[in-house]
Parts: structure tokens; C-alpha cells; sequence
């Protein structure tokens, strides 16, 4: 039986770029460098986000970027202060995706390997409770 998500690990080019997008916008704490070390594939680092396992790995980037993403959530006060977190880094923001009213809102990133972030104010509650009542008004 799955008990949670264990990690989620991401191959980067440059191990001190993505430790700067995790820390500085995530509020990542890193808790693991291999340095020179090698125990996996290449070199990597463990990072918490919360209690969530980040692992970024040094390896080539992704060829072309798509809408595959993870999703954080964050509190709707707190969306401009994330959105500026991202442009101070000069990382690629993505102009949001049309969204029924009351969903949440995102905020859509790349880092330079083309991984797809997203930051939502909304849950999955608010989701399904918006497209019911878009589904009443169209029914």
C-alpha cells in the first residue's frame, strides 16, 4: 500500500542555481550535499520544503519545456510577495492559464533545465466546487 510521496527528484545542469530557486523561493532548507561524494548517478543534494524531500541531481537539461509542473500552495495574501521572489531570480514566468472564477490563482515558472513550477492560492475542494456550479449553470 502507498503510505506518501517519498521525494521528487530533479536533474539539473547547475546544482548551485536550482539551490537558489528552492531556497529563495521555496524556502528550502538544504540538508544534504554530496560534494565530492558520489553515492547515486551523479552529484546531488537533499533539500525539505516543509517535511517534502527535494532531490536535485547534476544532469543535462530537459530538451524542450511542456505543462508538466508540480504545484505548491500558497496563501492568496502571499502571491505578490511569491511572484516578486520569482522575477528578482529572472526566472521565466508563464502567463497564467484562463481559470473559472474562484479556483485559486497561480503563478507559472521555469528554471533554466525546463521544469514547470506552479505556486496556487487554491485546493482541489475549491476546484471541484467551481466546475459543479459551471456545470449547473451550462446543465
Amino acid at each position: 500500500m502507498i503510505e506518501c510521496l517519498s521525494h521528487m527528484t530533479f536533474i539539473v545542469h547547475d546544482l548551485d542555481r536550482m539551490s537558489a530557486i528552492l531556497t529563495g523561493i521555496f524556502d528550502a532548507r538544504e540538508v544534504y550535499a554530496s560534494d565530492a561524494q558520489q553515492f547515486s548517478l551523479s552529484r546531488e543534494k537533499f533539500f525539505l520544503i516543509g517535511d517534502l524531500w527535494i532531490a536535485i541531481m547534476e544532469g543535462e537539461a530537459l530538451p524542450q519545456r511542456s505543462y508538466n509542473h508540480i504545484a505548491f500552495k500558497i496563501d492568496d495574501a502571499d502571491f505578490d510577495r511569491y511572484a516578486e521572489r520569482v522575477k528578482t531570480l529572472g526566472l521565466d514566468m508563464r502567463p497564467p492559464r484562463p481559470r473559472v472564477g474562484g479556483e485559486g490563482r497561480s503563478i507559472y515558472f521555469y528554471d533554466e533545465d525546463n521544469h514547470m513550477f506552479e505556486l496556487h492560492t487554491g485546493t482541489l475542494a475549491d476546484r471541484l466546487a467551481c466546475y459543479a456550479r459551471g456545470l449547473e449553470v451550462a446543465g
